[in-house]
């Protein structure tokens, strides 16, 4: 992938014509992050612009969760984008799974609806569900735990 000011700069215009704050762009050899200047995923951050020395926010997020719980044994599943998790198919419908399932590898677990699309995030381990870590309806971030398998 090759980042030329022309492709930087058309991102930039996809931000702001549809009312992003980030996008994050990455191969095996580069990655970049577009982010809109001021703003900041967890509410009680300082805006960017006021706190230049700070980690990038996907890093802070992760380690705030690991300071204030204990780590939940078994594998991760997290948010492969930024959107809203749903964990039934439909409002009123019984959910993909719960606590004390077993899950099979490619089964899906959830909904991140992202733009107005469902996007159905699949397991890709089998096991035990042994937490899920949001609630129906929450906004989630990019590599953000949803639920661990063990």
């Amino acid at each position: 992938m090759k980042f030329e000011i022309e492709y930087i700069e058309k991102i930039a215009r996809v931000i702001n014509d549809n009312n992003l704050t980030e996008i994050i762009l990455e191969d095996d050899k580069e990655a970049i992050t577009v982010r809109k200047e001021g703003y900041s995923v967890m509410p009680q951050q300082m805006p960017i612009a006021q706190a230049p020395n700070i980690q990038p926010i996907q890093i802070q997020a992760n380690n705030q969760i690991k300071e204030d719980k204990p780590q939940p044994k078994g594998t991760a599943i997290t948010s492969p984008m930024v959107g809203a998790f749903y964990a039934a198919p439909a409002p009123g419908a019984k959910p993909f799974v719960k606590v004390g399932d077993t899950v099979s590898a490619g089964q899906v677990v959830c909904i991140v609806e992202a733009m107005k699309l469902m996007n159905e995030i699949e397991t890709e381990v089998s096991g035990k569900i042994t937490q899920i870590c949001v609630e129906d309806g929450q906004s989630v971030e990019y590599g953000q735990v949803l639920m661990y398998v063990e």
